[in-house]
């Protein structure tokens, strides 16, 4: 009884919520972004998904998963209704094995033996096995949506149910009734009694469409019931311009009304009735009449789980139908684009590629007005949405000062960028007349995603141009109106030598995620931004490295040799509290606590108002302390920090393996062996002694420019130049040498002599 009144209170409060909220909406969504709005969704399962690879009997797992993510939507307030496929399935499964059991069973009473003689089982007719499968399959759908206190409806229909206008009204009626009293409709062709479909007139233009197969019939539902959505899943990723599996064969992101010529379709899948092509003809047929359609992947174990909820989420899952086509390339044209552009790039001389670097740079200076005006534009949105907080905004803004900086950076770099690639590193004689080299090379595509710093732009275009890297740049939309400008003195730059188009600005919808899915075109992703960023492209990237460093966590230990001078003049913590390069965690030794030392320190940090949190050990030594830390390894970002004390060299060092994030650590001490053992023993990308952590930076190690700072153990480390945009590879020069010549038998011995690299040498 109590939930029978639950369900009807639910049910309620649920009309009321739609009435509240009608659907007004009459044309498709024309972004992936938007399909979270969707409030009417019909999920169409293809034989292939709701089959066993068998073809006899069903996918249970597959389908307990969709079930959960149908469930969940629907408890979220949308309207759910469900296409399947499967009667014919789950029915040959059932009658295969009721003739088996006859067939034996009349074996055994004519032979008089226990031993059965080979039993063929005969072809079984599609209807019949449609009749006995049907009842079973909506059992197992409603058992399964009981799970979730879901109620489930099974409507059978023919094409005649469409044709005859009193049936379609009254199918209309019913699907909406049963929508309003929150019960999922689970809809099936009318196997066992379905008269042949009706010839292709539908898709001359004329609006209606003949019930051939379940896409064609989950089409005229969804636009029969205003659908917003439809997904239509399959056996593949969604749609290819060739046949899956075909060399050359590239996933369609989004597909457009009158891209048809582009496709050359295969044959249909191993079960159900129509291929890929009666997929696409009933898409868009559900897009002319204002439903929004998505086909992908519903058998791939890796993502069946959460792909219906990832479409709605309006994650990059399958192809997307729409009506609205960009003005631009798509982001993967974008990065093919890029990476051919990119070849030539690393085609070019040394001296060219210098000469690019230094037309960017003059191009700052000589364009900076136009550059300060749309900084001033984005400066003054962010200020007035109020979204950034202050040190975001200061990344955000640009000076005459900051451009002629990264003038003199830019400048800085072409000078040793005439030194990278190409540059042979060893050069060895593996035997006579067979020598070997190790030359620098480009990484390939590179994937920058920077954060509120437009300066970032310029200084990783020149790294990349140096290198001969293509790149792809996403910016946040918080510098739009100044990433614009910049990338198009960067693009002005690289037209001087004909290749524009190697470095992109993603400027379309595209989501980080989406973006670090495309393994197959992108080489290495560089995150420059928050560790909440870096984070989470760590986790979005598959398959594809990314260089960084989630978190800036920077130690500065006071040693009890320190210099009370030097270790006040440090500015690693007030000069810049929002770099990642900036202190976090003061370590003292225990010697200084209540000395003037310690006092000056203390008095220094409350000057600068830096709020001090109190770790676990320097909280015992006070009577009033400052609030004690949640965590040792948090990174501030701003004018707070964390001091705890230490009783040595050897514990501080210990405390930084423990809590440190491996990035920059300091030691201040006047004892040169206390100094050298710690920057020894401390394994971070930076070590340094009486300096300013805030030195861990490209520029001011005068690499001329960074794309950032890596805190891996593998390729680059610390702040990452040009040398950090290379990788190698080998070159082999013979004259007909074969591997047998040097067996024990062969006529050759290797010699495996160094040979010395000239200087300046390139390939």
């Amino acid at each position: 009884l109590c939930s029978t009144v639950t369900r009807r209170s639910y049910t309620n409060l649920r009309i009321t919520y739609l009435l509240v909220l009608p659907r007004l909406r009459m044309h498709s969504f024309a972004h992936r972004s938007e399909l979270k709005q969707a409030k009417r969704i019909v999920v169409k399962l293809g034989s292939a998904v709701v089959t066993r690879g068998d073809e006899c009997g069903l996918a249970l797992g597959r389908l307990a998963s969709i079930v959960e993510q149908v469930a969940m939507l629907q408890n979220q307030g949308r309207e759910m209704m469900i296409v399947t496929s499967g009667a014919v399935a789950f029915g040959k499964q059932r009658l295969r094995h009721e003739i088996l059991l006859s067939q034996s069973v009349r074996q055994a009473l004519h032979s008089g033996q226990n031993q059965l003689k080979d039993m063929s089982v005969p072809v079984l007719e599609a209807r019949a096995c449609a009749a006995a499968g049907q009842s079973g399959l909506m059992a197992l759908y409603e058992a399964m949506f009981t799970q979730y206190s879901i109620c489930t409806a099974q409507i059978l229909v023919t094409n005649l149910d469409f044709h005859d206008e009193q049936k379609r009204r009254n199918l209309n009626s019913t699907l909406h009734e049963l929508l309003r009293m929150n019960i999922v409709p689970i809809i099936n062709t009318n196997d066992a009694v379905v008269p042949p479909p009706v010839p292709n007139s539908d898709l001359q233009g004329v609006n209606v469409i003949s019930i051939k197969d379940n896409d064609s019939l989950a089409a005229r539902l969804a636009v029969e019931m205003k659908v917003d959505l439809l997904i239509a899943l399959s056996d593949v990723q969604g749609l290819y311009d060739s046949p899956p599996g075909t060399d050359d064969a590239k996933l369609i992101d989004i597909f457009y009304p009158g891209d048809q010529q582009s496709i050359t379709y295969g044959t249909k899948s191993r079960v159900g009735i129509g291929g890929m092509e009666a997929k696409v003809k009933a898409a868009l047929w559900a897009l002319q009449g204002g439903t929004s359609v998505i086909i992908a992947n519903g058998t791939d174990p890796k993502v069946t789980g959460h792909v219906i909820t990832d479409i709605v989420e309006g994650k990059k899952v399958g192809t997307f139908f729409s009506e609205v086509k960009p003005a631009g390339p798509t982001v993967e044209q974008q990065t093919e684009m890029a990476r051919h552009a990119g070849r030539t790039l690393a085609s070019l001389l040394p001296e060219q590629r210098a000469e690019i670097i230094c037309c960017l740079a003059e191009l700052l200076i000589e364009k900076k007005e136009e550059i300060l005006n749309a900084n001033k534009k984005d400066m003054e949105l962010a200020t007035t949405l109020g979204r950034l907080s202050q040190p975001l905004i200061n990344r955000l803004s640009l000076s005459t000062a900051k451009l002629n900086s990264l003038a003199i950076g830019l400048r800085q770099l072409a000078v040793s960028s005439r030194n990278s690639v190409g540059r042979v590193l060893r050069r060895t004689r593996v035997a006579n007349n067979l020598e070997l080299e190790q030359i620098t090379v480009p990484i390939g595509v590179l994937l920058v995603i920077f954060e509120s710093r437009p300066d970032c732009l310029p200084q990783v275009s020149a790294l990349a141009i140096a290198s001969g890297n293509a790149l792809l740049l996403k910016g946040g939309k918080e510098a739009s109106n100044t990433n614009k400008i910049l990338h198009q003195l960067t693009q002005e730059a690289l037209s001087i030598h004909g290749v524009a188009d190697a470095i992109q600005l993603v400027s379309t919808r595209e989501e980080v995620e989406d973006l670090c899915r495309l393994d197959k075109m992108i080489d290495l992703i560089i995150p420059r931004g928050s560790s909440q960023l870096v984070r989470e492209i760590q986790r979005a990237a598959k398959g594809i490295p990314v260089l960084g460093h989630s978190e800036g966590i920077c130690h500065v230990y006071i040693d009890s040799d320190a210099s009370i001078d030097k270790a006040l003049d440090i500015d690693s913590k007030c000069d810049y509290p929002a770099a990642c390069n900036a202190m976090e965690t003061l370590l003292i030794h225990r010697d200084l606590l209540r000395t003037p030392v310690f006092d000056q320190i203390i008095d220094m940090l409350r000057t600068e108002q830096v709020k001090i949190h109190a770790g676990p050990r320097f909280a015992s030594y006070l009577t009033f302390s400052p609030s004690e830390v949640k965590s040792l390894r948090t990174e501030y970002g701003d004018l707070e920090c964390c001091i705890e004390v230490v009783d040595s060299m050897q514990e501080a060092v210990d405390h930084i393996h423990k809590y440190g994030s491996s990035h920059t650590d300091v030691i201040v001490t006047e004892n040169e062996e206390t100094a050298e053992q710690f920057l020894q023993q401390v394994d971070s990308a930076c070590v340094f002694w009486n300096s300013s952590s805030r030195f861990a930076d490209g520029y001011r190690f005068g690499l001329g420019a960074e794309v950032g700072i890596s805190t891996a153990r593998i390729h680059a480390r610390g702040p990452v130049g040009l040398e950090g945009l290379l990788t190698t590879k080998w070159v082999l020069r013979g004259e007909g040498h074969t591997v047998a010549d040097f067996s024990e038998q062969g006529s050759m011995k290797y010699l495996h002599e160094n040979i010395p690299v000239p200087q300046g040498s390139f390939n």
